[in-house]
């Protein structure tokens, strides 16, 4: 199997991934071939296994996420959305109040609280849920 790969520059390279030659432990080949030259590496089936389950995650991560931050009304936000900072805040619910907003927030940690916030009050989130897809954006 053959992929495209590119660096951070945009140079490409082609990968390709192939069971290991018959005989002794099973290994997973692979291939780096780019203008300078060729990268051959190899690994178990399971290590094999986990790269591919972390590409998948990461390419997931990379399409639900969006490009940059976006900047939300307190009024807007919706569970799941992520806050952007240092520490994963997650909104697990909010309540509007005229023209205030309680948001309950959980950390990664599993630690809640609430906060209340002016209904116009300008919240920076690292992730957004998309409510057309029902989805939270966190794979």
């Amino acid at each position: 199997m053959g992929i495209r790969i590119e660096d951070a520059e945009g140079r490409g390279a082609r990968l390709e991934a192939a069971p290991g030659p018959p005989g002794g432990r099973p290994r997973v080949g692979l291939l780096i071939e780019d203008p300078s030259g060729r990268t051959s590496w190899s690994c178990s089936p399971a290590a094999a296994r986990e790269l591919a389950a972390a590409l998948v995650g990461a390419a997931r991560e990379a399409e639900d996420a969006p490009p940059e931050p976006v900047t939300v009304k307190a009024r807007e936000l919706l569970r799941g959305d992520v806050r952007d900072g240092r520490r994963v805040m997650t909104v697990e619910s909010v309540r509007t109040d005229g023209a205030n907003v309680q948001v309950t927030w959980t950390s990664d940690g599993g630690r809640s609280w609430s906060q209340v916030y002016a209904a116009e009050t300008d919240i920076l989130l690292r992730r957004r849920l998309r409510p057309e897809d029902g989805r939270d954006g966190q794979g």
